[in-house]
C-alpha cells in the first residue's frame, strides 16, 4: 500500500454502531452452488442484523439457516474517506409474529416492494471494519 493510504481498524462495537447509520448493505449467500450478492434493506436490532427480503425469492431460499456474509459501507469518492464493515454469521428466518410486527412498524421493507416481506436475523459471529481516514491522519494499513 502507498504510505498515504490511511486505514483505521474498527472495534466490533463501532462496526455495529456504523451499520446502524445506513439503510442498505449487501448480503453474500450461495445460490445454485455459486456465490450470490444482493443489496438488502436492514436494521441493527439488539446486536443482530435484521434483513428484509421478498417472500418466496431466491434470496429468501438461499438465506434461511445458512452462514452468510454481510457488508455495508459509506464511502466518499471525492475525499476517498469513509468506512466499510463486514459481518459473518448465520441467517435464520424470523418466525416470531411480534418481531415481524415490530419490523413492519419500523418501516423495514425490501427495496423491491413486497406487502408481506420476509425477515432474517443475522447473528454476528465475526465482525470486522475499517475506516479510511483523510490524508495526513491515521495509521498505515495493517
Amino acid at each position: 500500500m502507498e504510505p498515504d493510504d490511511r486505514v483505521e481498524t474498527l472495534s466490533e462495537a463501532e462496526c455495529l454502531r456504523l451499520l446502524s447509520t445506513v439503510p442498505v448493505g449487501r448480503v453474500v449467500y450461495t445460490e445454485h452452488a455459486l456465490p450470490a450478492v444482493l443489496p438488502v434493506s436492514f436494521e441493527v436490532v439488539d446486536g443482530r442484523l435484521l434483513l428484509a427480503v421478498r417472500r418466496g425469492s431466491a434470496t429468501a431460499r438461499g438465506l434461511d439457516g445458512t452462514v452468510v456474509a454481510f457488508q455495508a459501507d459509506l464511502l466518499d469518492p471525492v475525499t476517498r474517506t469513509g468506512w466499510s464493515v463486514l459481518v459473518h454469521g448465520r441467517a435464520d428466518a424470523v418466525g416470531d409474529p411480534e418481531q415481524v410486527r415490530r419490523a413492519l412498524r419500523s418501516g423495514l421493507r425490501p427495496w423491491v416492494g413486497d406487502p408481506e416481506p420476509m425477515y432474517f436475523a443475522l447473528v454476528p459471529e465475526l465482525v470486522s471494519g475499517r475506516r479510511l481516514l483523510p490524508a495526513g491522519h491515521g495509521v498505515l494499513w495493517s
